[in-house]
């Protein structure tokens, strides 16, 4: 399928999932990146139920500064990952300082240790900035490749063959609205065709390979 045509036949995704906010339970840009940085091979539901005492003990980019491993590690000892988690974001807290020095580009973010494209794009979508890139997560890896937007299962080439077929003012929607699909409808067992909006496009439902 021509990118024109993707373009158009994502539309009805696009609109369904329209401004919806991420699983995430944030209230502000800082809660945000520290909660993207911990839910990386984690789950939402998980890093959700944490929170709130988290951010209790640690409410900015200040007090996270003063943390030391003693200290935080009550809080996310649980997540997956979190000794390595738990540096990056004191590193990071160390370094900003501040919530107001939260970086919103692509370079900046990614700059920052446990940051990478598809936590950037989240952290930009959910922001509100122009996108640099589209969110591709795990419901995205499997749901893109199934549709015939892409062959990879590689996040970087699937991220870039969404790009290459959707215009730039919908890279935000696009990932985020993939990612809905695939954790509400395109489930990894058993999906859900008689209640997909893509099902007439889709080449996994079709029995296809790919859709050309």
């Amino acid at each position: 399928m021509k990118a024109k045509t993707w373009a158009e036949a994502l539309k009805p995704l696009l609109k369904q999932y329209k401004n919806k906010k991420h699983p995430l339970e944030y209230k502000n840009l800082y809660q945000l990146v520290v909660m993207v940085v911990l839910s990386a091979q984690d789950s939402d539901k998980h890093i959700n139920s944490l929170a709130p005492a988290l951010f209790k003990a640690f409410p900015n980019m200040k007090a996270l500064a003063k943390a030391s491993e003693e200290t935080l590690m009550p809080f996310i000892g649980k997540v997956r990952s979190s000794r390595n988690k738990g540096a990056w974001l004191m590193e990071m807290a160390q370094s900003l300082k501040s919530d107001k020095n939260i970086p919103l580009t692509m370079e900046e973010l990614t700059a920052l240790k446990g940051i990478g494209r598809k936590s950037a794009n989240v952290i930009m979508r959910e922001a509100g900035v122009a996108a640099e890139g589209v969110i591709v997560d795990l419901h995205v890896v499997r749901v893109a490749p199934r549709l015939g937007i892409t062959k990879s299962t590689d996040p970087k080439k699937i991220e870039a063959d969404i790009m290459a077929v959707m215009p730039p003012k919908t890279w935000a929607e696009a990932g985020m609205a993939l990612s809905f699909l695939g954790r509400e409808t395109c489930r990894p067992k058993d999906p859900k065709h008689e209640d997909c909006v893509m099902n007439a496009y889709c080449a996994f439902c079709q029995g296809k390979q790919v859709i050309k």
